[in-house]
């Protein structure tokens, strides 16, 4: 299987921006989208589902035009769910779970803490609450979770770990969470490939800092240990535009 998870910053913006030509290329299995600004009752019936797949959105029901996510599957899953189960972390459309036979699939958009000291303490809890979702699904079957995690792990993970040691997204509280969530049991899949610097997923608009790669690596695939050696390949695509963040894709051998 191959899938394909990209943080669109506005699902209307990036399919004028050739979103549907990169996809319709790719051929992959599913397709993950993250940020998606968008719920469907705003789309035409063929960006909903698209030809050839089935299409499912969590869109964020507390503000329009904010925060969402999708999924864009080829063969139709087994099941699926929106949002996390408990209510305190619904209504944002962060989460879209999707099952196959062999796996649970997550597909998140994980709270930005940029906001406040508010805003970081719903990022820490939305953090356990997730995780204690997929520890749950793992009891039944593997756990596959994507998305913008809105977390640099390491300092390689960004362009300038000692100026932003501060920053929104490398706290130290925040960079302790993603240690638990590989504390637990999950992979980050990129690193089973690359161990060096130098590869992000994320630029800054504002400072035009991707034609200089001044970047963060805040998207991920992360796979249960249990289906570490089916992970055949993880990559970045820094080539594709359209949005702030680019492509990160996994390649299942199940």
């Amino acid at each position: 299987m191959i899938l394909y998870s990209w943080n669109v910053n506005g699902f209307r913006a990036v399919v004028q921006k050739g979103f549907w030509d990169w996809f319709r290329e790719r051929g992959a299995d599913v397709v993950c989208l993250q940020e998606t600004k968008a719920s469907p009752e705003q789309l035409s019936p063929s960006d909903i589902n698209p030809d050839g797949y089935m299409g499912i959105w969590s869109a964020s029901t507390v503000k329009k035009g904010y925060s969402g996510t999708a999924c864009f599957c080829r063969q139709a899953p087994l099941d699926h769910r929106l949002e996390l189960p408990d209510s305190a972390w619904q209504g944002e459309g962060r989460l879209v779970h999707v099952e196959f036979e062999k796996f649970h699939l997550l597909n998140c958009y994980f709270p930005n803490s940029g906001q406040g000291p508010a805003r970081l303490a719903y990022k820490l809890g939305y953090y356990q609450a997730f995780l204690d979702y997929c520890q749950e699904l793992r009891r039944d079957k593997p756990v596959v979770f994507c998305g913008d995690v809105n977390t640099a792990h390491r300092e390689i993970d960004l362009h300038d770990p000692v100026g932003n040691a501060k920053s929104s997204g490398f706290l130290p509280e925040e960079r302790a969470w993603v240690d638990r969530f590989v504390d637990a049991g999950y992979v980050d899949s990129f690193r089973l490939f690359e161990q060096s610097g130098g590869h992000y997923t994320w630029w800054d608009y504002r400072t035009r800092a991707r034609p200089r790669n001044l970047g963060w690596r805040i998207d991920y695939f992360f796979v249960c240990e249990e289906l570490k050696d089916a992970v055949k390949r993880a990559w970045i695509e820094p080539d594709v535009n359209g949005s702030d963040h680019c492509p990160v894709g996994l390649e299942l051998s199940l």
